[in-house]
């Protein structure tokens, strides 16, 4: 066996146990059982919506399913990728450390999302880290597996290229209204933001998502203490309430006028 391929055997192999050790015995009672990606629902949401079906017979038979609890890291930041993560459950920030060790969250995934491509193909090291918010089942494509695959199935590869340019637009939006728009607005779409990713709870009101207040400032990219006072004048004003880390939005235009916003 060349010594490349041994090299490739001990990563994969420190990875799957990376993955137990991650796993306290307390939390095994959380299983994530193997879900058959042809029959998976959260498919036809996500890249995968298309592909061949050689394709999902083959990322079938090798992906590892893990389970993950709120709090723990499936990836850290300035780590090399060795496959990327297909979200099937759960709720999950992308978190970026800055100089200052204040963390700032760039995406929010939800199931049917992918996680560690753009690494992946650049050949670089992780930009950021990824922490569950709440629990999640996640599902690892190996990365030879995967560019195989890219390369075989146009379309996916036509999936992941419209994915890419879906990112470099929301950057180019998120670095403008970071750039011009005052804190108020930002807090108010960045509300919005998490609404879409995640919907409402079954009342039809509140964020089905509950977000402490320092993660949603790192959001929105302000300090704690800014996030709680703004957070105190919408719930006054009747655009918001609060109750704990649950967020029900009372008055959705208005939140949408405020983010400035076109309804």
């Amino acid at each position: 066996m060349k010594n490349s391929q041994i090299m490739k055997n001990i990563d994969a192999g420190h990875f799957c146990l990376n993955l137990v050790e991650q796993i306290s015995p307390e939390e095994m009672s959380f299983n994530h059982e193997p879900v058959d990606c042809e029959n998976c629902k959260k498919r036809f949401t996500s890249v995968f919506c298309r592909v061949e079906n050689d394709t999902m017979t083959a990322i079938n038979d090798e992906k590892i399913c893990t389970p993950y609890k709120k709090g723990q890291v499936i990836f850290h930041e300035d780590s090399r990728p060795l496959g990327i993560f297909c979200v099937n459950r759960g709720k999950i920030k992308l978190v970026k450390t800055g100089d200052d060790g204040k963390e700032q969250i760039l995406r929010l995934i939800k199931p049917g999302d992918l996680m560690g491509y753009r690494a992946l193909l650049s050949g670089d090291k992780y930009s950021a880290s990824a922490v569950v918010l709440e629990e999640a089942g996640i599902c690892f494509i190996p990365k030879e597996l995967f560019m195989a695959v890219l390369q075989k199935d146009g379309q996916l590869s036509f999936e992941i290229m419209k994915m890419l340019s879906d990112d470099l637009r929301r950057a180019e939006v998120s670095i403008t209204h970071f750039a011009q728009k005052p804190v108020r607005e930002r807090l108010a779409e960045a509300l919005l933001f998490i609404k879409e990713s995640y919907g409402f709870k079954e009342d039809g009101k509140t964020i089905d998502l509950k977000i402490s207040r320092e993660d949603l400032a790192n959001l929105v990219g302000t300090a704690t203490e800014t996030t709680i006072r703004l957070l105190g004048e919408l719930n006054h004003e009747g655009v918001v309430h609060l109750e704990g880390k649950a967020i029900e939005i009372t008055n959705l235009k208005e939140l949408v006028k405020i983010a400035n916003l076109e309804d």
